[in-house]
């Protein structure tokens, strides 16, 4: 078995791949836009990505931007959570997520470690944990 993470964007995903891509050193794959797609969307929609993935070293998520007529809401329903085992490398990833965002738990010492909660300025919630 195998889950994944499959995240909705409102028109902007490729800007949110490209910023993730360069944060995490992934690269994006199978990048495919709503142009050949016989899929009802308005002409100045086509070149949004009807699907496309991020992979690199110790990451994978598939992402797309949702058609118009697709209610979207920012909510909490999931969180894409980090494991590092560095905390310098912890803290930088946390930083960069959040800049832009909002911070719900400052990346701190825990019981079982170092963590932080946070909405990066796409509005995706990430956990970083450092232990």
């Amino acid at each position: 078995m195998k889950i994944q993470a499959y995240l909705s964007f409102k028109g902007n995903c490729q800007e949110a791949l490209n910023y993730y891509s360069e944060l995490f050193d992934a690269e994006i794959i199978n990048r495919q836009t709503y142009e050949d797609k016989k899929i009802d969307v308005p002409s100045s929609y086509r070149n949004n990505l009807q699907h496309a993935e991020l992979k690199g070293k110790n990451v994978h998520f598939m992402a797309y931007d949702a058609s118009p007529d697709t209610p979207l809401n920012n909510g909490n329903q999931i969180h894409m959570s980090i494991a590092v085992t560095d905390n310098t490398e912890g803290k930088n990833l946390f930083e960069s997520l959040s800049k832009g965002g909002q911070i719900h738990h400052n990346y701190r010492e825990r019981e079982w470690g170092y963590f932080g909660r946070c909405t990066d300025k796409y509005g995706i919630g990430w956990m970083v944990n450092c232990n």
